[in-house]
């Protein structure tokens, strides 16, 4: 029993061990990637098959595939393929134009025309260069070859004569 007076020794107390503060991995910089431009030869593909028929307007900047039926206009920034059996009523505007089925309707190219050997176009056609395999069909106007600048000179299809036009004397 302990009296007032006398202390009570105390039992030695633990202290409690102190760890070190976890701390977080350093977060390491990692350059952010820019995207990249898109570029014909990295364009997506849209493809219509076979079995589809279409009618209406295709516009956009991806390469696009018909193996069906299609009727309207398609103004792309990409690439068309028109394969073997595919059936086209349209206005076409494209970089890349190669036929393999039969297109009723205007080609327009910023860049190279084929007419494949199964192709048929019935129509006007404009491009940049124009190769056409034999077996292959076409009626209609062709122009290729013609900087936009060397366009300018022709009209109608004709030369045009400055001084003819200053004078007003046409024949």
């Amino acid at each position: 029993m302990a009296l007032w007076n006398q202390s009570i020794p105390e039992e030695p107390s633990e202290k409690p061990v102190e760890k070190p503060p976890v701390m977080p991995p350093p977060v390491q910089s990692v350059p952010i990637a820019q995207p990249k431009p898109i570029i014909a030869s990295t364009r997506d593909e849209t493809v219509f098959g076979s079995g589809v028929t279409i009618e209406g307007k295709i516009e956009g900047d991806s390469n696009v595939r018909i193996a069906g039926k299609f009727k309207g206009d398609i103004k792309i920034e990409g690439d068309l393929n028109i394969e073997k059996g595919a059936h086209l009523g349209a206005k076409i505007h494209a970089a890349n134009v190669t036929i393999g089925g039969e297109v009723e309707g205007n080609v327009i190219s910023t860049g190279q025309v084929k007419l494949l050997e199964s192709g048929q176009l019935i129509g006007d056609l404009k491009a940049n260069t124009l190769t056409v395999a034999a077996g292959s069909r076409m009626r209609g106007h062709v122009e290729f070859g013609w900087s936009a600048s060397e366009a300018v000179k022709f009209i109608n299809g004709r030369a045009r004569d400055d001084k003819i036009e200053k004078n007003g004397n046409a024949g």
